[in-house]
């Protein structure tokens, strides 16, 4: 579709797209409806030739961004200073296309009020400039943040937030922390390679022992820990039993030369706050490591006063020292 400018448009024209090579130009009535659009606007699938109304260039975003489209164009209008652009997920527009809407891409849109050559208001004209590729680095870098790079699980500060938001979303669940047994006098005899080896077949092993609602994720180098919604202490035992038993199983080996592989598991309720959980859970893993390891640890519900605090560190501490006296 060609577009023909005045002098007036062709001087705001010139302003917009100066160094804008590759971006949408659209032209917009007084209402803010799309009335001529640059030719690779056919990227987006918008043909306005085949269509019989014009769509309003707020109909261009997707659902949740419209309102944010069309304030920004009633400001320009209103003769508001503007910031220059506004960003938003954009909505491809390929009316040959039945099978559902096409996955949003991010465009950055820029609008300038058009007057003719007398002064009398026109219109606009706008830019549509794709940032697709920041927003793609930007969620890499998020994802990124939230994932360990050795598994590819979720790092603890995603776990934090899913526990979080999971304290009061269940009447019973419970949650385990596992590691490998003796993992650091592995390391000092076989290296960091084979440590790396093993936490990566570790977390391999615990992916096929979760099912979809169970939330895995490494807490850090050595230990793990799954979300069981849904699951009181005891079942989430009969849980932790079989992932222990099957990896002992998985990892028997006769060779001297490789390490026995055993695991242990500390297990707690899923109650009162995150830091209250995760104590009662890493306590649970302490005590079945006390044990000898190939373990599951429990600790026992103490009254909610101590639930916080310096309290929480004796109780720890005494547990502990509990557990090492009957080893003894």
């Amino acid at each position: 579709m060609e577009m023909q400018f005045s002098h007036a448009e062709g001087r705001v024209l010139h302003g917009l797209i100066e160094d804008a090579s590759g971006d949408i130009v659209v032209r917009l009535d007084s209402a803010g409806f799309i009335v001529h659009a640059s030719e690779n606007a056919s990227e987006l699938g918008m043909d306005l030739s085949s269509l019989l109304l014009m769509p309003h260039i707020a109909d261009l975003a997707e659902a949740g961004h419209g309102p944010d489209v069309a304030r920004y164009v009633a400001q320009v209008f209103a003769g508001t200073p503007q910031a220059g652009w506004i960003e938003f997920p954009l909505r491809m527009l390929d009316t040959h296309e039945q099978d559902g809407p096409a996955n949003p891409l991010w465009y950055a849109f820029s609008l300038r009020q058009i007057e003719d050559d007398d002064g009398a208001p026109q219109g606009a004209l706008g830019l549509l400039r794709s940032v697709q590729q920041r927003h793609s680095l930007e969620g890499e870098i998020n994802t990124r943040a939230l994932t360990d790079p050795l598994t590819g699980l979720a790092n603890r500060h995603a776990f934090f937030g899913q526990l979080r938001r999971s304290i009061s979303a269940y009447d019973e669940q419970a949650m385990a922390v596992l590691a490998v047994d003796r993992l650091r006098s592995i390391f000092m005899q076989y290296g960091q390679r084979t440590a790396d080896e093993i936490q990566w077949g570790f977390a391999k092993f615990l992916e096929t022992m979760t099912v979809p609602g169970q939330e895995l994720a490494q807490l850090d180098g050595e230990r793990f820990a799954v979300l069981l919604p849904g699951m009181s202490i005891k079942q989430a035992r009969g849980w932790a039993e079989e992932v222990l038993e099957t990896f002992a199983g998985l990892t028997v080996t006769s060779s001297k030369r490789s390490p026995e592989l055993t695991a242990s598991a500390g297990l707690a309720r899923v109650e009162v706050t995150v830091d209250w959980t995760m104590r009662q859970a890493e306590l649970g893993l302490v005590m079945a490591r006390a044990g000898g390891g190939m373990q599951i640890g429990m600790c026992g519900q103490p009254p909610r006063a101590v639930a916080s605090g310096a309290k929480v560190e004796l109780a720890m501490e005494q547990a502990v020292l509990r557990a090492a006296n009957r080893r003894s």
